[in-house]
Protein backbone atom coordinates (compact mmCIF):
# COMPACT_ATOMS: atom_id res chain seq x y z
CA UNK A 1 0.00 0.00 0.00
CA UNK A 2 2.34 3.07 0.92
CA UNK A 3 5.30 3.24 -0.27
CA UNK A 4 8.67 1.28 0.54
CA UNK A 5 11.49 2.72 3.13
CA UNK A 6 14.53 1.07 2.56
CA UNK A 7 15.21 -2.31 4.70
CA UNK A 8 11.70 -3.00 2.92
CA UNK A 9 9.89 -1.64 5.98
CA UNK A 10 6.42 0.60 4.98
CA UNK A 11 6.23 4.42 6.35
CA UNK A 12 3.95 2.81 8.87
CA UNK A 13 6.36 0.47 10.33
CA UNK A 14 7.73 4.16 12.27
CA UNK A 15 9.47 3.72 15.51
CA UNK A 16 7.42 4.56 18.75
CA UNK A 17 9.60 7.08 19.74
CA UNK A 18 8.53 8.93 16.51
CA UNK A 19 4.96 8.66 17.64
CA UNK A 20 3.07 11.74 19.93
CA UNK A 21 3.67 10.73 23.85
CA UNK A 22 1.08 10.78 26.66
CA UNK A 23 1.73 13.42 28.94
CA UNK A 24 4.60 12.58 31.53
CA UNK A 25 3.33 12.47 34.97
CA UNK A 26 3.73 15.08 37.30
CA UNK A 27 6.54 15.37 39.44
CA UNK A 28 6.42 14.48 43.19
CA UNK A 29 6.88 18.16 44.25
CA UNK A 30 4.03 19.44 42.71
CA UNK A 31 1.70 16.85 44.34
CA UNK A 32 3.57 17.66 47.95
CA UNK A 33 2.76 21.48 47.30
CA UNK A 34 -1.26 20.94 46.00
CA UNK A 35 -1.54 18.39 49.51
CA UNK A 36 0.33 21.40 51.87
CA UNK A 37 -1.96 23.98 50.15
CA UNK A 38 -5.06 21.62 50.84
CA UNK A 39 -3.80 21.16 54.53
CA UNK A 40 -3.32 24.98 55.15
CA UNK A 41 -6.87 26.10 53.94
CA UNK A 42 -7.86 23.54 56.36
CA UNK A 43 -5.77 25.20 59.25
CA UNK A 44 -6.93 28.62 58.35
CA UNK A 45 -10.54 27.86 58.39
CA UNK A 46 -10.07 26.55 61.88
CA UNK A 47 -8.09 29.13 63.18
CA UNK A 48 -10.57 31.37 61.99
CA UNK A 49 -13.58 29.64 63.36
CA UNK A 50 -11.42 29.60 67.23
CA UNK A 51 -11.13 33.18 66.96
CA UNK A 52 -14.38 34.74 65.52
CA UNK A 53 -15.96 35.48 69.27
CA UNK A 54 -12.80 37.52 69.77
CA UNK A 55 -13.10 38.83 66.78
CA UNK A 56 -15.95 39.92 66.76
CA UNK A 57 -15.56 41.77 70.11
CA UNK A 58 -12.48 43.58 68.57
CA UNK A 59 -13.33 47.43 67.46
CA UNK A 60 -12.16 47.56 64.09
CA UNK A 61 -10.72 44.43 64.41
CA UNK A 62 -7.57 46.60 65.82
CA UNK A 63 -7.74 44.71 69.26
CA UNK A 64 -7.78 41.26 67.70
CA UNK A 65 -6.52 38.64 70.42
CA UNK A 66 -5.09 41.56 72.79
CA UNK A 67 -7.37 40.75 75.59
CA UNK A 68 -6.25 38.85 78.93
CA UNK A 69 -7.89 35.38 78.99
CA UNK A 70 -7.77 35.01 82.82
CA UNK A 71 -10.51 32.70 83.73
CA UNK A 72 -14.18 34.25 84.93
CA UNK A 73 -16.09 31.31 86.43
CA UNK A 74 -19.75 31.26 84.79
CA UNK A 75 -22.79 31.08 87.47
CA UNK A 76 -24.34 27.99 87.34
CA UNK A 77 -27.82 27.41 86.36
CA UNK A 78 -29.36 25.02 88.98
CA UNK A 79 -30.56 22.00 88.13
CA UNK A 80 -32.89 18.98 89.02
CA UNK A 81 -32.52 15.83 89.90
CA UNK A 82 -33.96 15.08 86.15
CA UNK A 83 -30.84 17.35 84.53
CA UNK A 84 -34.03 20.42 83.59
CA UNK A 85 -32.99 23.83 84.90
CA UNK A 86 -35.18 24.83 88.23
CA UNK A 87 -36.78 28.13 88.25
CA UNK A 88 -36.72 30.05 91.52
CA UNK A 89 -40.08 31.05 93.42
CA UNK A 90 -41.26 34.27 91.86
CA UNK A 91 -42.43 36.65 93.98
CA UNK A 92 -44.28 40.01 92.53
CA UNK A 93 -42.43 43.30 92.59
CA UNK A 94 -45.16 44.94 95.25
CA UNK A 95 -45.81 48.63 93.46
CA UNK A 96 -44.16 51.60 94.81
CA UNK A 97 -47.33 54.28 95.27
CA UNK A 98 -46.54 57.54 93.96
CA UNK A 99 -48.62 60.35 94.16
CA UNK A 100 -51.07 61.34 91.34
CA UNK A 101 -49.48 62.55 88.00
CA UNK A 102 -46.28 62.09 89.51
CA UNK A 103 -45.16 59.01 87.64
CA UNK A 104 -42.08 59.11 85.41
CA UNK A 105 -44.03 57.45 82.81
CA UNK A 106 -41.34 54.32 82.58
CA UNK A 107 -43.29 52.70 79.67
CA UNK A 108 -41.91 55.76 77.74
CA UNK A 109 -38.41 55.47 79.23
CA UNK A 110 -38.52 52.08 78.33
CA UNK A 111 -39.01 52.97 74.57
CA UNK A 112 -35.25 54.07 74.35
CA UNK A 113 -34.32 50.45 74.99
CA UNK A 114 -34.53 48.12 72.03
CA UNK A 115 -36.32 44.50 72.67
CA UNK A 116 -34.08 42.39 74.62
CA UNK A 117 -34.73 39.12 71.86
CA UNK A 118 -33.24 42.29 69.67
CA UNK A 119 -29.81 42.17 70.12
CA UNK A 120 -27.17 44.38 68.93
CA UNK A 121 -26.43 43.91 64.97
CA UNK A 122 -23.44 41.78 64.98
CA UNK A 123 -20.49 42.15 62.24
CA UNK A 124 -19.60 39.80 59.68
CA UNK A 125 -17.24 37.74 61.30
CA UNK A 126 -19.89 36.81 63.88
CA UNK A 127 -22.67 36.43 62.00
CA UNK A 128 -20.64 34.05 60.03
CA UNK A 129 -19.62 32.18 62.96
CA UNK A 130 -22.68 32.89 64.72
CA UNK A 131 -22.57 29.16 66.43
CA UNK A 132 -19.78 29.24 68.11
CA UNK A 133 -19.34 29.70 71.90
CA UNK A 134 -21.95 29.48 74.40
CA UNK A 135 -24.74 31.34 76.53
CA UNK A 136 -23.66 31.77 80.36
CA UNK A 137 -25.74 33.73 82.61
CA UNK A 138 -23.76 37.33 83.68
CA UNK A 139 -21.25 37.68 85.96
CA UNK A 140 -21.43 40.99 86.45
CA UNK A 141 -23.94 43.89 86.14
CA UNK A 142 -24.81 47.53 85.82
CA UNK A 143 -27.68 47.70 88.28
CA UNK A 144 -28.04 51.09 88.43
CA UNK A 145 -28.57 54.23 88.18
CA UNK A 146 -31.13 55.51 85.62
CA UNK A 147 -29.95 59.04 84.26
CA UNK A 148 -26.72 58.03 86.11
CA UNK A 149 -24.75 57.04 82.80
CA UNK A 150 -25.13 53.11 82.42
CA UNK A 151 -25.37 53.38 78.75
CA UNK A 152 -22.28 55.18 78.24
CA UNK A 153 -20.49 52.86 80.46
CA UNK A 154 -21.80 49.88 79.18
CA UNK A 155 -21.29 50.92 75.37
CA UNK A 156 -17.44 51.86 76.55
CA UNK A 157 -16.78 48.31 78.18
CA UNK A 158 -17.93 46.88 74.89
CA UNK A 159 -14.84 47.83 72.96
CA UNK A 160 -13.05 45.39 75.05
CA UNK A 161 -12.19 41.75 73.44
CA UNK A 162 -13.28 39.99 76.60
CA UNK A 163 -16.63 41.65 77.71
CA UNK A 164 -19.51 40.45 75.87
CA UNK A 165 -23.10 42.71 76.51
CA UNK A 166 -26.70 42.27 75.82
CA UNK A 167 -27.79 45.63 74.16
CA UNK A 168 -30.87 45.79 75.54
CA UNK A 169 -31.86 46.43 79.03
CA UNK A 170 -33.75 42.79 80.23
CA UNK A 171 -35.44 44.05 83.25
CA UNK A 172 -35.30 39.92 84.32
CA UNK A 173 -34.91 40.69 88.08
CA UNK A 174 -37.79 43.37 87.90
CA UNK A 175 -40.07 42.65 85.29
CA UNK A 176 -39.47 39.15 84.11
CA UNK A 177 -38.27 37.05 86.77
CA UNK A 178 -41.65 34.74 86.42
CA UNK A 179 -39.91 33.59 82.98
CA UNK A 180 -36.93 31.52 84.80
CA UNK A 181 -33.75 31.90 84.46
CA UNK A 182 -33.43 29.48 81.31
CA UNK A 183 -35.16 32.15 79.25
CA UNK A 184 -33.02 34.45 80.80
CA UNK A 185 -29.89 32.70 79.55
CA UNK A 186 -30.72 32.49 76.03
CA UNK A 187 -30.81 36.66 75.69
CA UNK A 188 -27.42 36.70 76.67
CA UNK A 189 -24.47 37.16 73.63
CA UNK A 190 -22.49 33.44 72.90
CA UNK A 191 -19.17 33.87 74.99
CA UNK A 192 -15.74 31.80 74.86
CA UNK A 193 -13.72 31.03 77.50
CA UNK A 194 -12.33 33.30 79.10
CA UNK A 195 -15.22 36.26 78.47
CA UNK A 196 -17.34 38.10 80.23
CA UNK A 197 -20.99 38.29 80.28
CA UNK A 198 -22.67 41.12 81.26
CA UNK A 199 -25.71 43.23 81.18
CA UNK A 200 -27.35 46.64 82.38
CA UNK A 201 -30.62 47.27 84.12
CA UNK A 202 -30.76 50.44 86.29
CA UNK A 203 -33.74 49.88 87.73
CA UNK A 204 -32.42 46.88 89.47
CA UNK A 205 -30.94 49.04 92.24
CA UNK A 206 -33.83 50.44 93.45
CA UNK A 207 -36.01 47.38 92.99
CA UNK A 208 -36.75 45.30 96.34
CA UNK A 209 -36.73 42.19 95.09
CA UNK A 210 -33.64 42.32 92.98
CA UNK A 211 -30.70 41.64 95.30
CA UNK A 212 -32.11 38.52 97.13
CA UNK A 213 -32.95 37.40 92.92
CA UNK A 214 -29.51 38.29 92.12
CA UNK A 215 -28.06 36.39 95.02
CA UNK A 216 -29.81 33.34 94.25
CA UNK A 217 -28.35 33.12 90.91
CA UNK A 218 -25.21 33.64 92.16
CA UNK A 219 -23.46 35.19 95.08
CA UNK A 220 -20.32 35.94 92.83
CA UNK A 221 -21.86 38.51 90.33
CA UNK A 222 -19.70 41.34 90.25
CA UNK A 223 -22.28 45.06 90.30
CA UNK A 224 -21.51 47.77 89.17
CA UNK A 225 -23.49 50.65 90.25
CA UNK A 226 -23.14 54.35 88.08
CA UNK A 227 -24.05 57.45 90.64
CA UNK A 228 -24.11 60.99 89.66
CA UNK A 229 -25.39 63.87 91.77
CA UNK A 230 -28.61 63.17 92.83
CA UNK A 231 -29.49 66.93 91.87
CA UNK A 232 -28.50 66.66 88.91
CA UNK A 233 -30.08 63.30 88.24
CA UNK A 234 -33.66 64.04 89.24
CA UNK A 235 -33.15 66.85 86.88
CA UNK A 236 -31.98 65.04 84.19
CA UNK A 237 -34.98 61.98 84.70
CA UNK A 238 -37.41 65.03 84.79
CA UNK A 239 -35.81 66.39 81.03
CA UNK A 240 -36.34 62.46 80.14
CA UNK A 241 -40.39 62.79 81.03
CA UNK A 242 -40.80 65.87 79.99
CA UNK A 243 -39.48 65.25 75.94
CA UNK A 244 -42.34 62.29 76.08
CA UNK A 245 -44.92 63.88 77.77
CA UNK A 246 -44.67 67.97 77.55
CA UNK A 247 -48.35 68.08 79.18
CA UNK A 248 -47.01 67.21 82.74
CA UNK A 249 -46.47 69.75 85.68
CA UNK A 250 -43.42 71.68 86.22
CA UNK A 251 -40.25 70.34 88.35
CA UNK A 252 -40.69 72.84 90.86
CA UNK A 253 -43.96 71.52 91.81
CA UNK A 254 -43.80 67.93 91.80
CA UNK A 255 -40.63 68.45 93.83
CA UNK A 256 -42.47 69.60 97.08
CA UNK A 257 -45.77 68.15 99.10
CA UNK A 258 -45.50 71.90 100.63
CA UNK A 259 -43.22 74.11 98.60
CA UNK A 260 -44.40 77.20 101.67
CA UNK A 261 -42.64 74.14 103.99
CA UNK A 262 -39.76 73.07 101.96
CA UNK A 263 -41.33 69.33 102.17
CA UNK A 264 -40.12 67.65 99.48
CA UNK A 265 -42.12 64.84 98.36
CA UNK A 266 -39.85 61.65 98.53
CA UNK A 267 -43.18 59.44 96.90
CA UNK A 268 -41.84 61.18 93.25
CA UNK A 269 -39.83 58.55 91.93
CA UNK A 270 -37.10 60.93 90.60
CA UNK A 271 -36.07 62.15 93.93
CA UNK A 272 -36.41 58.49 95.54
CA UNK A 273 -33.96 57.30 93.33
CA UNK A 274 -31.36 59.79 94.77
CA UNK A 275 -31.11 58.58 98.10
CA UNK A 276 -28.73 56.29 97.31
CA UNK A 277 -27.77 55.71 101.02
CA UNK A 278 -31.30 53.90 101.40
CA UNK A 279 -31.25 51.33 98.84
CA UNK A 280 -27.84 50.39 99.11
CA UNK A 281 -28.71 48.62 102.73
CA UNK A 282 -30.92 46.41 100.97
CA UNK A 283 -28.05 45.53 98.65
CA UNK A 284 -25.20 44.96 101.54
CA UNK A 285 -27.59 42.36 103.38
CA UNK A 286 -26.90 39.92 100.22
CA UNK A 287 -23.60 41.20 98.40
CA UNK A 288 -20.20 42.26 100.60
CA UNK A 289 -19.16 45.62 99.69
CA UNK A 290 -15.95 44.41 98.31
CA UNK A 291 -18.29 42.94 95.25
CA UNK A 292 -20.16 46.36 94.40
CA UNK A 293 -18.05 48.84 92.35
CA UNK A 294 -19.32 52.53 92.43
CA UNK A 295 -18.76 54.43 89.75
CA UNK A 296 -19.03 58.39 89.31
CA UNK A 297 -20.98 59.49 86.52
CA UNK A 298 -19.42 62.87 86.64
CA UNK A 299 -15.90 61.06 86.17
CA UNK A 300 -16.95 58.99 83.72
CA UNK A 301 -17.39 62.68 81.64
CA UNK A 302 -14.46 64.58 82.29
CA UNK A 303 -12.39 60.87 82.39
CA UNK A 304 -13.66 58.09 80.70
CA UNK A 305 -10.27 56.71 80.54
CA UNK A 306 -9.67 56.83 84.60
CA UNK A 307 -13.00 55.68 85.82
CA UNK A 308 -13.08 52.36 82.69
CA UNK A 309 -9.59 51.70 84.18
CA UNK A 310 -11.32 51.04 87.46
CA UNK A 311 -13.73 48.95 86.26
CA UNK A 312 -11.34 46.68 84.08
CA UNK A 313 -9.45 46.10 87.17
CA UNK A 314 -12.56 45.41 89.09
CA UNK A 315 -13.76 42.60 86.59
CA UNK A 316 -10.40 41.49 86.13
CA UNK A 317 -9.54 42.22 83.17
CA UNK A 318 -6.26 43.45 81.36
CA UNK A 319 -6.57 47.45 80.87
CA UNK A 320 -7.11 47.50 77.30
CA UNK A 321 -9.74 51.18 76.75
CA UNK A 322 -7.48 53.96 77.40
CA UNK A 323 -7.06 57.48 76.53
CA UNK A 324 -6.79 56.49 72.94
CA UNK A 325 -9.86 55.49 72.63
CA UNK A 326 -12.08 58.50 73.07
CA UNK A 327 -12.32 62.09 72.16
CA UNK A 328 -14.55 64.89 73.51
CA UNK A 329 -17.70 65.88 71.67
CA UNK A 330 -18.16 69.53 72.56
CA UNK A 331 -21.73 69.34 70.51
CA UNK A 332 -22.95 67.01 73.21
CA UNK A 333 -20.85 67.61 76.13
CA UNK A 334 -19.31 64.17 76.38
CA UNK A 335 -17.00 61.71 75.30
CA UNK A 336 -17.63 59.63 72.26
CA UNK A 337 -15.42 56.46 71.30
CA UNK A 338 -13.46 56.38 68.23
CA UNK A 339 -14.12 53.49 67.19
CA UNK A 340 -17.03 51.28 68.71
CA UNK A 341 -17.67 47.52 68.37
CA UNK A 342 -17.05 46.28 65.57
CA UNK A 343 -16.78 49.36 63.71
CA UNK A 344 -14.32 51.59 61.82
CA UNK A 345 -15.84 54.65 62.70
CA UNK A 346 -16.62 57.36 65.68
CA UNK A 347 -19.62 56.54 67.52
CA UNK A 348 -21.70 58.64 69.64
CA UNK A 349 -24.51 58.24 72.17
CA UNK A 350 -27.86 58.39 70.47
CA UNK A 351 -30.00 61.91 70.35
CA UNK A 352 -32.02 61.03 73.70
CA UNK A 353 -28.60 61.13 75.53
CA UNK A 354 -26.96 64.35 76.28
CA UNK A 355 -31.00 66.80 76.24
CA UNK A 356 -30.57 70.32 77.26
CA UNK A 357 -31.86 70.50 80.88
CA UNK A 358 -34.93 73.36 81.82
CA UNK A 359 -33.96 76.65 83.61
CA UNK A 360 -35.09 75.11 87.04
CA UNK A 361 -36.12 77.96 89.98
CA UNK A 362 -31.94 77.98 92.02
CA UNK A 363 -33.90 78.29 95.05
CA UNK A 364 -35.68 75.12 94.75
CA UNK A 365 -32.24 73.26 93.30
CA UNK A 366 -30.69 74.25 96.82
CA UNK A 367 -33.45 73.19 99.15
CA UNK A 368 -32.98 69.64 96.73
CA UNK A 369 -29.44 70.02 97.91
CA UNK A 370 -30.27 70.33 101.62
CA UNK A 371 -32.45 67.52 101.72
CA UNK A 372 -30.00 65.17 99.74
CA UNK A 373 -26.82 66.40 101.96
CA UNK A 374 -27.12 64.17 105.24
CA UNK A 375 -28.38 61.04 102.87
CA UNK A 376 -25.18 61.86 100.41
CA UNK A 377 -22.83 61.50 103.49
CA UNK A 378 -24.11 58.43 104.87
CA UNK A 379 -23.59 57.06 101.25
CA UNK A 380 -20.19 58.72 101.41
CA UNK A 381 -19.41 56.59 104.72
CA UNK A 382 -21.29 53.48 103.45
CA UNK A 383 -18.55 53.49 100.25
CA UNK A 384 -15.22 54.76 101.95
CA UNK A 385 -15.58 57.49 98.81
CA UNK A 386 -16.52 60.72 98.60
CA UNK A 387 -18.44 61.48 95.69
CA UNK A 388 -17.90 65.78 95.98
CA UNK A 389 -21.86 66.43 95.59
CA UNK A 390 -21.46 68.94 98.16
Amino acid sequence: MGQRLSGGRSCLDVPGRLLPQPPPPPPPVRRKLALLFAMLCVWLYMFLYSCAGSCAAAPGLLLLGSGSRAAHAPPVLATGPDGTPLRLPFQAAPATPLAAGKETDEGAASQEEPSPEALDSPSSISSFFSGSGSKQLPQAIIIGVKKGGTRALLEFLRVHPDVRAVGAEPHFFDRSYDKGLAWYRDLMPRTLDGQITMEKTPSYFVTREAPARISAMSRDTKLIVVVRDPVTRAISDYTQTLSKRPDIPTFESLTFRNRTAGLVDTSWSAIQIGIYAKHLERWLRHFPLGQMLFVSGERLISDPAGELGRVQDFLGLKRIITDKHFYFNKTKGFPCLKKAEGSSKPHCLGKTKGRTHPEIDREVVQRLRDFYRPFNLKFYQMTGHDFGWD
